[in-house]
């Protein structure tokens, strides 16, 4: 069996870490197996829907590396949906309701005062010819339910949640297209998961019971359901409910604002929730083999954005030249890149050394006598990766200065900083030029 898995986000606002960790699931399961990884749009909101939400989940995606193998959007197979519609009504799967909203609220609140559970009687399914066009000289417009076969028991073994048993007793029957003929996310899914040949079904155990119901559906449809995987939702490190301050981000803002590694990303979201170590790796393909279905907890998926950022540093820090040349400032070679990279938390940080190496900078002198002495000391001729060592040695000579009172007023005067890149790699890069200015207590 070839494996065929699909993402499938709704083009009505950005993807965040919640929708990232479903496609990358989906995603490293499909390249471990060899398999097909499907991005299918779900666009049958018309109104929320824009053309770009959907280049921007394409956009984002593409950034990650996570590449999709077909694609198509729900948009376009609207003759489909309608013509399994016309089958399920004449079967009598699909049957007409006139509940307005309110009136169904107030059933729902008397069957919760009499201790029961608020699952949807059927009413409809007894109203008369009169009483149906009574309702329609009203102006009402029926939404269709699903009629569930009953009594039933759905049970799967779960690729991650192990045996799952679900009385569909305990729930209403789904509402799969509204009053003003709109489709629920239910029945297209079902029928492009039949049509797609889609085998695997991963996604977040908040589609549990979702998926329980989408049994008989499958099956009305003249399918079989898929193998299914449910994962346990991600919350902020302190197991409270993922907003954007404890993470839930867009993922644009996570690459235009706060300027992290697709990778850093990626590594996160696929170990996080399971037993295996949340660590930066070399490259996508080790998080690919090393995918476990069997490594998943049932328990809450924490996602810190302070871990994700020591994650980030990590693989700054093991980046080479090549790999981050063409996002470099002008000016900036591999000297440059190697001497500045252990400072750096993002690449995009290296901004902020170019302009300590490059200027203009206002130095910082406290003890103008020692810097005049060390100016006077300054190895003649080009500075280069041993001027520091016989530059500072000199000084020590003649001063008795040792430890933080020799280096860090000669850094301080030559970079405006208190910390920074290792000196003997960054005074070749300032160059003798601009040293004398800056010792001379010049901006430059």
């Amino acid at each position: 069996m070839t494996i065929r898995v699909r993402f499938a986000p709704s083009p009505t606002g950005r993807l965040h870490v919640g929708n990232i960790r479903a496609a990358l699931v989906n995603w490293l399961f499909a390249r471990q197996q060899g398999g097909t990884f499907i991005l299918r749009i779900d666009d049958t909101d018309s109104e929320r829907s824009t053309p770009d939400y959907e280049a921007g989940i394409r956009n984002d995606l593409t950034w990650l590396g996570l590449n999709w193998d077909e694609t198509f959007s729900q948009s376009d197979r609207f003759d489909r949906y309608r013509e399994v519609v016309d089958t399920l009504k004449a079967q009598g799967r699909l049957y007409p309701c006139y509940e307005t909203p309110d009136e169904l609220e107030i059933k729902r609140k008397i069957q919760l005062s009499r201790g029961l559970p608020p699952v949807y009687d059927r009413a409809a399914l007894s109203l008369t010819a009169d009483e149906i066009a009574a309702f329609e000289a009203e102006g009402r417009k029926p939404h269709w339910r699903f009629k569930l076969d009953l009594p039933a028991t759905v049970a799967w073994t779960d690729l991650i949640r192990g045996d799952v048993s679900f009385d569909l007793s305990s729930v209403s029957d789904p509402i799969l297209i509204r009053a003003d003929g709109s489709f629920l996310y239910t029945l297209p899914s079902v029928i492009d998961d039949v049509d797609m040949g889609i085998t695997h079904i991963v996604r977040g155990e908040d589609h549990v019971t979702n998926s329980a119901v989408q049994v008989q559906i499958f099956e009305a449809v003249g399918g079989k359901a898929p193998d299914m995987a449910h994962f346990a939702l991600l919350t902020g490190k302190g197991g409270e409910g993922l907003s954007k301050r404890h993470g839930a981000m867009a993922i644009a803002d996570y690459r235009d604002e706060v300027g992290l590694e697709p990778l850093a990303i990626l590594a996160m979201l696929a170990r996080i929730g399971t037993s295996q170590n949340v660590e930066a790796v070399a490259n996508i393909q080790a998080l690919v083999d090393s995918f476990d279905f069997s490594c998943f907890s049932r328990g809450a998926a924490k996602f810190d954005p302070d871990e994700l950022a020591a994650i980030n540093t990590k693989i700054v820090h093991g980046l080479d030249y090549a790999a981050v040349s063409d996002r470099l400032p002008e000016g900036v070679d591999a000297a440059f890149w190697e001497a500045v990279r252990p400072n750096l938390n993002t690449v995009g940080e290296i901004q902020d050394w170019v302009k300590v190496v490059f200027g203009p900078v206002t130095p910082v002198i406290e003890e103008a006598d020692y810097i005049a002495e060390a100016l006077d000391a300054l190895p003649a001729g080009d500075l280069t990766a041993d001027s520091w060592s016989v530059w500072t040695g000199t000084l020590k000579a003649q001063t008795g200065r040792k430890g933080r009172a020799l280096f860090m007023p000669l850094r301080q005067a030559l970079t405006g900083q208190s910390h920074g890149p290792d000196m003997a790699s960054i005074l070749p890069l300032i160059g003798r030029a601009r040293a004398v200015a800056r010792l001379s207590g010049k901006a430059e």
